[in-house]
């Protein structure tokens, strides 16, 4: 009998390698686990099925995810390296940053192992066994189509070749898009109704896949598929397979956008059966009585780092935050700034900060009662600014009048630091701010231990965590989310946009998203405060409002860098030099002047990952990437 050799967990099956040296696998070693006792009863059975969980990606790990540090919402210190070299345009073919070409088609072959013989298992239930199914068809699912977004048209390995495969057939050739995101939404279809609505045992079972999961993953597959970098892209024209079968479809097709639309519609109403609803700050017991402002920050902030509140539609167990945390926390308590055990790092540039809206909910280069070219003036916060800039405090005026997720998710010279041990917002001027003009304690003084552009990275920092001591920080610890409510809803009116326009529809899922943030509705924003009022009446309009809503609701949670891809916007966007304040100085008229960190650059080839030279000498059939 054909054997395959599994150490413990962990099945490794490379069939080109595999296909030379046949008979001296034929025998297996006393005490090796085979792929028959892996699946002789369910509890080896089931230690397979974590085993094909185990391939996920780090989400919001810097050395795992890059989305994090590869495009332009964060910056770092030059020295950190890793992804940050892929947004400052050093990506090869010859050691691709990032390369997942090789595990993702590992966990593949895991998958389709685990489908090929789950059947043999004796000692389950038939319901669990159709459960472990549908799980494992998701993560193939899954599998593909990271591997999709970052190198686009990709072999898909529907089953494992057989052991006796000759060199030839394991030389796959790239499918066409369209065919990579037909399978990828058909495993998630064939998933889906065996998984269930809920978990019932958070504390054995919490990261599993549910049905709320896989129809929230296939609106997503499906709008990428719709989007301008899979529909219609005539600069994919060239790319073909050696036998002059096109990749891309250039054609556009207003179709892909209507099914997306279904799609996400579908999962809403799945995800809010399930109980799943947008979170908002309501604590059954609170210590002190907190003003409206607060509890808005509170909302915005918690409901990325509360663990497995309401809306979290997937988080990653694997992939929990403390270090993450601590990496970025600042110096908010001057009691402490001897320690080393928070960094100040990871640096939103001046354009992200920017980005967000004013108070009235509109763009700053919009908001026709909000001095858009006096924002680097100096201002002195008054008692009307009190909880979101230090009382007295000077700085720009970029900072003022801002939509609350913006005083939620950044830190900046004078702004105040809600939490972190001081709570009673009624005592403003005893909550902790940040300082960051030259050797101040959150500026730049301790090299490696600071921002790089004046501003920090607050929003994914629990509110609850506290400084003790120099070598003392309490962080409360949560995975990391890999889809919200909140992205789903954006995504359901973005698809809803682009297949019929604006409608009643499709504001009410952006509304949504922009009452929890404080923020009035589209219409009233737009209609009392845009210099453009009709901005959301036409579809380009629209468009625009719906892709910085999502850019700014979904700011640091390792989406922008997909989001401006699949748009084809990163050549835009990306072109434009990182920018922050001159960190030198000690003084706010010195202080706030801009400084140009790094010119970035972006071109074609950068939408796709290159094919590492490695995999396109082992496989001739393999073409790569155009541009590289």
């Amino acid at each position: 009998m054909r054997k395959y050799i599994v150490t413990g967990t962990y099945a490794l099956l490379f069939l080109a390698a595999l296909t030379s040296c046949k008979k001296f696998l034929d025998v297996v070693p006393d005490n090796v686990a085979t792929i028959d006792n892996a699946f002789t009863m369910r509890t080896q059975a089931m230690k397979f099925l974590f085993t094909c969980y185990s391939f996920m990606p780090k989400n919001g790990q810097l050395g795992d995810d890059p989305a994090m540090v590869g495009g332009d919402e964060l910056w770092e210190i030059p020295e950190r390296g890793a992804y940050l070299d892929m947004a400052k345009g050093f990506q090869s073919k010859v050691g691709p940053l990032g390369d997942r070409f090789q595990p993702m088609y590992q966990a593949i072959r895991d998958c389709n192992i685990f489908l090929e013989n789950i059947g043999k298992v004796p000692d389950m239930q038939e319901t669990e066994r159709r459960r472990w199914i549908s799980e494992v068809k998701f993560l193939k699912a899954y599998y593909h189509f990271i591997l999709v977004r970052m190198y686009g048209p990709i072999p898909l390995i529907k089953t494992n070749l057989p052991i006796s495969a000759d060199v030839n057939q394991v030389k796959v050739v790239r499918n066409p898009a369209d065919s990579c995101f037909s399978y990828i939404a058909k495993l998630l279809d064939e998933a889906a109704p065996g998984l269930p609505l809920t978990i019932i045992s958070p504390t054995t079972e919490a990261g599993r896949i549910t049905q709320p999961i896989a129809l929230s993953l296939k609106a997503k597959v499906l709008v990428t598929a719709a989007s301008p970098l899979f529909n219609g892209n005539t600069d994919q024209s060239s790319l073909k397979n050696l036998d002059g079968t096109p990749l891309f479809n250039t054609t556009y097709s207003k179709v892909k956008w209507d099914s997306a639309a279904t799609a996400c519609k579908r999962a809403i109403d799945v995800c809010e059966s399930a109980g799943i609803k947008l979170y908002v700050y309501n604590p059954a017991f609170q210590q002190f009585t907190l003003t409206d402002t607060i509890k808005t920050q509170l909302s915005i902030r918690n409901a990325v780092t509360e663990k497995w509140n309401s809306e979290i539609i997937w988080a990653n167990t694997q992939s929990n935050t403390a270090d993450l945390q601590r990496l970025i926390s600042s110096w908010w308590d001057p009691l402490y700034l001897d320690g080393v055990i928070t960094r100040g790092e990871l640096s939103p540039p001046l354009k992200i900060a920017e980005l967000f809206y004013t108070a009235n909910g509109v763009p700053i280069d919009e908001d026709k009662t909000w001095d858009y070219n006096g924002r680097y003036d100096l201002h002195t916060a008054g008692d009307a600014d009190k909880l979101y800039i230090r009382k007295g405090y000077t700085t720009a005026g970029l900072h003022f009048n801002r939509e609350p997720r913006f005083y939620a998710d950044l830190g900046f010279d004078g702004g105040v630091y809600y939490g972190q041990g001081r709570f009673d917002d009624k005592k403003y001027m005893d909550l902790f701010y940040l300082e960051g003009k030259f050797k101040q304690r959150d500026g730049k003084g301790k090299y490696g231990y600071n921002t790089v552009t004046g501003y920090n990275l607050k929003k994914l920092i629990n509110f609850q965590n506290t400084i003790n001591s120099s070598n003392d920080y309490s962080v409360i610890d949560y995975p990391y989310p890999i889809m919200r409510l909140s992205d789903l809803y954006l995504l359901y009116a973005e698809a809803l946009n682009e297949s019929g326009g604006p409608s009643p529809e499709v504001n009410k899922y952006i509304d949504l998203v922009r009452k929890r943030a404080g923020l009035g509705t589209v219409a009233s924003s737009w209609t009392n405060y845009s210099t453009n009022p009709v901005k959301f009446q036409n579809q380009d309009g629209m468009r625009a409002i719906i892709h910085q809503e999502r850019l700014i609701e979904l700011s640091f949670e390792s989406q922008r860098l997909w989001d401006l891809r699949r748009w084809k916007e990163s050549s835009k966007e990306l072109n434009n030099p990182i920018k922050g304040w001159d960190l030198s100085q000690t003084t706010p008229i010195s202080y706030y002047r801009i400084t140009v960190l790094f010119n970035q650059t972006f071109g074609a080839k950068d939408y796709f990952w290159p094919i590492a030279e490695g995999n396109m000498t082992a496989n001739r059939n393999l073409v790569q990437n155009l541009g590289w």
